[in-house]
C-alpha cells in the first residue's frame, strides 16, 4: 500500500522488496498539489497509510532542509493504535527504522538523518493548537475535531495540510472550506483503490450492500447521514474519576475474523463510565482467563452463546457468567444503555470508534428498523451484556488470592 520513494538510488530500489505494496490510493494522494489536500473515503481504502507514505517521503527528501511535520488526532491512544503504528511499520518495511532516532518523550517524534523531523501530538483543546508552526501538518479523522482547533492548526502551518476522514456525515470540512477556497484539492479513495486489500476483507465490506446507509459511506465512500445511530450523547472524558467504583466487565467473544472485546463498567454518582481493556484478535479462552487474573476484579459478564467458553474461562478462577438473553432482549438491552448518562475514557479508541459507527439496520426502502446492525457492534455488545444484566459486582473476602472463588452481591 505504498509507493516507492522516488529519492532511492536505481540500485536501492532493485534491492527493496516491500511487504506494503503500491496501489492506486498512494498514487492518486501523491499527484495532489494544492495546498490543502483532503481525502476523504470508506473502510480499508488506504487513506492514512498512503498519506503516511507521502510525510517518510518528505521528510526522507534531501531538499528539504529542517523541516517539521506534524500529525494531529483527538487522542494519543487513537494515534498509537493507527497512525504511530502504521508510520514504525512502513519505516520497517522499507528498511528505513532506526530506533535511535526515535523519541518518545516528551514528544513522540521521529528524527530523520536528513534533519527533518515528523511528529504525532493529541490536540483536544483549543489552546493546545497555539504551539510552534509547522512546515506540513496532517489531521488524522479531522472530523472529530472541532473547526476552531483545525483552523488554528493549518493558520499555524507553512506549507501542507492532509486532512483525512470517512464521510459519516456533514462537517465543517463540507460547510466552511469545499468550494469556499480554492487551494483545496479534494478526492475520495475506496476499498476499490486499494488492490493489496486481501481477498476476505474485500469480501466482508461486500457483503454489507443490502445496508445502504452504511454503504454509503464505508463502500462507496459518499458522504451520508448516519441518522440511524443507535447510541449519542456519550461523553469523552481523560480517565476514570477517582470517586468511581468498578460494577464488572462486559465480554464478547472473537477470534481470527472478529476482536474479543471487552469494557470495564463503572458507577460514577449517577452516571456510567466506559473504559475499554480487551480488542484482540487470536485469543484462546485461556488467554482471556490471563487477562482478567490481571485486571481489578469484578464480575464478567459474557455472551451467554458461548456456554463452553465461560465454563472454561471460569475453571481458571474467572467470576464469569452469561448475559441475559430472551425474547427481543437485544432491544430490551440496547433501551436498557440509552437510558444510561455515559462518559467513556478517551483511550478506549476502538470502543469510539463502534460508538460512532453503530447504526439500526434499515429495509429496503431505506428505513431503520429496530434491528442493530451486525458491524461496529463488539463493544457495543459487551458493554450491552453488562449493563443490561442483573448480575452485581464481585466481593472479594480480605486475604483471598486470586482464583479463590468469590461470593457475588446482586445477582438477579
Amino acid at each position: 500500500m505504498i509507493s516507492l520513494s522516488p529519492h532511492l538510488s536505481m540500485e536501492e530500489k532493485q534491492k527493496t522488496v516491500f511487504n506494503f505494496k503500491d496501489v492506486g490510493a498512494t498514487r492518486k494522494i501523491f499527484d495532489l498539489r494544492k495546498r490543502i489536500r483532503a481525502v476523504t473515503g470508506g473502510t480499508a481504502a488506504s487513506k492514512t497509510i498512503s498519506i503516511l507514505v507521502w510525510l517518510i517521503d518528505y521528510c526522507l527528501d534531501r531538499r528539504n532542509i529542517n523541516k517539521l511535520c506534524t500529525v494531529v488526532s483527538e487522542s494519543y491512544p487513537h494515534l498509537s493504535g493507527g497512525a504511530i503504528r502504521d508510520f514504525e511499520n512502513i519505516m520497517k518495511d522499507r528498511g528505513y527504522w532506526n530506533e535511535k532516532l526515535w523519541v518518545r518523550n516528551p514528544t513522540t517524534i521521529y528524527k530523520f538523518e536528513t534533519g527533518n523531523q515528523l511528529e504525532f501530538r493529541a490536540i483536544d483543546t483549543y489552546g493546545k493548537a497555539h504551539g510552534p508552526r509547522r512546515d506540513v501538518l496532517f489531521v488524522n479523522e479531522c472530523n472529530n475535531l472541532p473547526y476552531n482547533i483545525v483552523d488554528q492548526l493549518i493558520v499555524r502551518t507553512r506549507e501542507v495540510v492532509w486532512l483525512d476522514w470517512n464521510p459519516t456525515s456533514e462537517f465543517w470540512f463540507y460547510t466552511d472550506m469545499l468550494g469556499l477556497r480554492d487551494d483545496v484539492d479534494f478526492i475520495t479513495l475506496t476499498y476499490l483503490d486499494n488492490e493489496a486489500l486481501d481477498q476476505t476483507t474485500r469480501s466482508e465490506i461486500e457483503s454489507h450492500k443490502h445496508n445502504r446507509a452504511w454503504w454509503q459511506v464505508y463502500g462507496l465512500g459518499q458522504l451520508g447521514d448516519l441518522e440511524g445511530k443507535i447510541y449519542v450523547n456519550w461523553q469523552i472524558i481523560d480517565d476514570i474519576p477517582q470517586e468511581a467504583r468498578l460494577e464488572k466487565y462486559g465480554l464478547d467473544f472473537g477470534y481470527s475474523v472478529d476482536p474479543t472485546a471487552s469494557d470495564a463498567i463503572y458507577k460514577w454518582n449517577d452516571s456510567t463510565v466506559i473504559d475499554e481493556v480487551i480488542h484482540q484478535k487470536g485469543l484462546s479462552n485461556r488467554q482471556i482467563a490471563e487477562l482478567f487474573l490481571n485486571l481489578p476484579r469484578a464480575s464478567v459478564i459474557a455472551d451467554s452463546a458461548e456456554p463452553k467458553s465461560i465454563d472454561e474461562i471460569a475453571s481458571f478462577g474467572v467470576p464469569i457468567f452469561p448475559s441475559t438473553k430472551g425474547s427481543d432482549s437485544v432491544r430490551q438491552g440496547i433501551q436498557v444503555v440509552q437510558d444510561q448518562k455515559i462518559f467513556i475514557t478517551k483511550r478506549s479508541v476502538n470502543t469510539l470508534k463502534e460508538y460512532r459507527n453503530y447504526l439500526w439496520k434499515v429495509n429496503r426502502e431505506g428505513f431503520a428498523t429496530q434491528e442493530p446492525s451486525d458491524i461496529w457492534n463488539h463493544h457495543m455488545d459487551d458493554i450491552r451484556y453488562a449493563i443490561s444484566s442483573g448480575k452485581g459486582t464481585v466481593v472479594w473476602e480480605p486475604g483471598d488470592p486470586g482464583g479463590v472463588q468469590p461470593y457475588i452481591q446482586g445477582i438477579g
